[in-house]
């Protein structure tokens, strides 16, 4: 499960992801409930970390689908209608971070690419419009098995299953948003071992006692 990412910067989404220049902010790393970047056809839209489905009453719901298992999407409640309806969309990440338990205690650690550039990870994306009537873009990360995996499988709990965001590479980049829900699945794929690596990157004190929304985050807004 992935629960902290830092996302790409507006820069990147413009140069790497082709995405018209943005106009608004997002925190330097994001928690559920926090607004970052989502890439929708060639948009890159402000979402709320976490999917709000549309029969949602508010939008609590975002700080429990974050991550959205591929085993089991097409089924479950809160995503199965934007599964069906191929409400793909591409997550821009910088890194992510995962517990590694192997020194006993729980640390942070950072995965990225070895060359430090932007990548994609597989979302799911809905729209859910508030009692005030506004239109609320949010996203759920693909996640997949990685028992095994020799990078993925150093984080979580001894002995509970591996886990593993679903990253893109940028030639499956369209076809993930294009893709039928029928295909998508054979899309996904954990990151490879040759171009991604990790180390330890604890949580820094000032982002330990994280706000409700982005907007309150004391970490530095990204413009």
């Amino acid at each position: 499960m992935c629960v902290n990412y830092r996302p790409a910067t507006p820069a990147q989404l413009h140069q790497v992801f082709n995405c018209p220049p943005v106009k608004f902010a997002w925190p330097e790393e994001s928690f559920p409930g926090y607004s970052a970047p989502m890439i929708v056809g060639q948009e890159a839209l402000r979402a709320c970390f976490g999917l709000i489905p549309h029969w949602a009453r508010d939008t609590r719901l975002s700080r429990s689908t974050y991550n959205a298992r591929s085993e089991t999407v097409a089924e479950k409640p809160s995503f199965r209608q934007a599964w069906r309806r191929g409400q793909f969309c591409l997550v821009p990440m910088q890194a992510f971070y995962e517990p590694n338990y192997e020194g006993g205690a729980a640390v942070r650690w950072r995965i990225e690419r070895r060359d430090r550039a932007p990548f994609a990870v597989a979302g799911l994306w809905d729209r859910w419009l508030s009692p005030t009537r506004e239109v609320v873009h949010s996203f759920t990360l693909l996640t997949l098995n990685a028992d095994g995996h020799p990078l993925m499988g150093r984080f979580h709990k001894p002995g509970d299953e591996k886990r593993s965001l679903a990253v893109l590479a940028p030639a499956q980049w369209g076809a993930w948003m294009q893709a039928k829900p029928e295909e998508a699945s054979g899309l996904l794929q954990t990151p490879d071992e040759q171009q991604y690596h990790c180390e330890a990157a604890p949580l820094p004190r000032a982002t330990r006692a994280r706000p409700s929304t982005a907007e309150q985050g004391t970490t530095r807004l990204l413009v």
